[in-house]
């Protein structure tokens, strides 16, 4: 009894062992999946920004609120014999008045796409384009803070005794200072999401994989920490790793999924 027992015990291991090595070897005699197929996969899930349309209209709107203010001013403000057709259109409101109004209203309206923009930006970082995210992370808040220092100034031109003339004009210096600024970031920023939304590029992780699997010479990636670099960016990488990471996971979950339905 007791010689026939260890031989029963035995018995399992070596079809075991067989199993594991058969698994394995399916494993790797297994179709494996290259960087240029989960870098296409990746590209095909490519999500583009839509802010660039809103800062274009937010750039027109602004050019036609100085172009009105302009108008107002000069013919409602400065009263140049139009004054009946000032009575018509803004009523019982004054020029400057309307005109101060109207820089509420696109005050309002420069907050909400800084608003939008945050949050599609912060999409963006979430899928790896960290990159991207940095480039234009000062062009988003440049209008809000224009559009905001000018408020001040106009609160001080309010607070002031000049006269209606000086008062006019130095309005009318603000509302021109503010569209030199604040359009050409808009469109600058305009360029860099569309240029974006055509390159239609893999995560920046990815470009660096692929940029370290082709290049023999190159240097030793960023992901992770380096001397000089400071804590706060390399959490921004970590966190830029961690969600590519995620993102080829489930591309390559797919992809198996896709092969073990075809055999």
């Amino acid at each position: 009894m007791d010689s026939k027992g260890p031989s029963l015990y035995a018995q399992p291991g070596p079809s075991v062992d067989m199993n594991r090595s058969v698994e394995e070897n399916s494993l790797v005699d297994g179709p494996l999946i290259s960087a240029d197929a989960l870098s296409s996969a990746i590209r095909r899930e490519f999500q583009t920004v839509p802010t660039s349309c809103h800062a274009s209209m937010l750039s027109l709107l602004h050019v036609l609120y100085v172009i009105l203010s302009v108008v107002v001013a000069v013919l409602c403000v400065l009263k140049f014999g139009q004054e009946e057709v000032c009575m018509s259109i803004l009523g019982n409101v004054s020029g400057g008045s309307a005109i101060v109004y109207g820089k509420v209203c696109l005050w309002v309206l420069v907050m909400m796409f800084t608003g939008c923009v945050q949050h599609h930006h912060s999409k963006v970082r979430s899928r790896g384009y960290l990159r991207f995210y940095r480039q234009t992370q000062w062009l988003k808040q440049v209008p809000l803070t224009i559009h905001s220092s000018g408020n001040v100034l106009l609160l001080i031109l309010l607070a002031t005794n000049l006269s209606q003339t000086v008062h006019t004009y130095m309005l009318l210096s603000v509302l021109g200072m503010e569209l030199l600024v604040a359009v050409p970031c808009l469109l600058f920023y305009t360029v860099k999401v569309m240029q974006f939304n055509r390159d239609r590029a893999a995560p920046d992780v990815s470009q660096e994989e692929l940029s370290h699997t082709y290049s023999v010479t190159s240097l030793p990636t960023e992901t992770g920490f380096r001397g000089a670099s400071s804590l706060e960016e390399v959490v921004e990488k970590q966190a830029d790793l961690i969600e590519y990471l995620k993102q080829h996971n489930t591309l390559l979950s797919k992809r198996l999924l896709n092969l073990t339905a075809q055999h």
